[in-house]
């Protein structure tokens, strides 16, 4: 009988680490196509800067899932494409853009939410007075942390704003095993855009 449990429990563990490796996987497939997705279109519109073609690109809706910026933070070794929305699929394969809220350098507030095991691992090294790098489509916008706070899991901490803002967002503690019953928000303000 010891045997037969004995066993059971290898199986479940193996079924339980595939299934594991398996997520990881995939988040490491789409965070790598997010990445050559970001590259294409950096080179397209490279190729569109140069010829001075005015192609009419308008924002308009993004698909899920799509690269919409890329996210750089010297001070913790950040580097990350962030893709549209926030849902499982998208937070598995990058820091998500939460639909509804601008563009990193655009008039608003821009909010990208990340697991804090997965892509913003080191978020919580930021700190006030570090400098953050946005690139969009539009252009480069550099930021400065001068915000940093932990609410409620369940406590609203996000807000409209008319002036350029930068919200990162994740689960805190950064450590914490189980479901993590605070959000780490920081926020940083706009120092320059190209």
């Amino acid at each position: 009988m010891r045997r037969r449990v004995g066993a059971l429990l290898y199986v479940i563990g193996g079924a339980l680490l595939l299934h594991t490796g398996t997520t990881y996987a995939r988040g490491a497939l789409a965070r790598s196509d997010a990445r050559a997705a970001w590259e294409r279109a950096e080179a397209q519109r490279a190729v569109r800067e140069s010829r001075l073609i005015d192609f009419g690109e308008t924002a308009g809706n993004v698909a899920l899932g799509a690269p919409v910026a890329r996210l750089v933070v010297p001070s913790i070794g950040l580097d990350e494409i962030v893709v549209e929305g926030v849902g499982d699929a998208e937070l598995n394969a990058g820091p998500g853009h939460l639909p509804g809220s601008v563009m990193p350098g655009d008039a608003g507030n821009a909010v990208i939410s990340a697991h804090r095991d997965r892509h913003f691992s080191t978020l919580g090294g930021l700190q006030i007075g570090d400098t953050v790098y946005t690139e969009t489509a539009e252009g480069r916008s550099s930021w400065i942390v001068t915000k940093r706070r932990v609410v409620g899991a369940g406590r609203p901490a996000l807000f409209s704003s008319e002036e350029p803002v930068l919200t990162l967002t994740t689960c805190w503690p950064i450590r914490y095993v189980g479901t993590a019953p605070d959000r780490l928000i920081i926020e940083g303000k706009l120092i320059a855009g190209e």
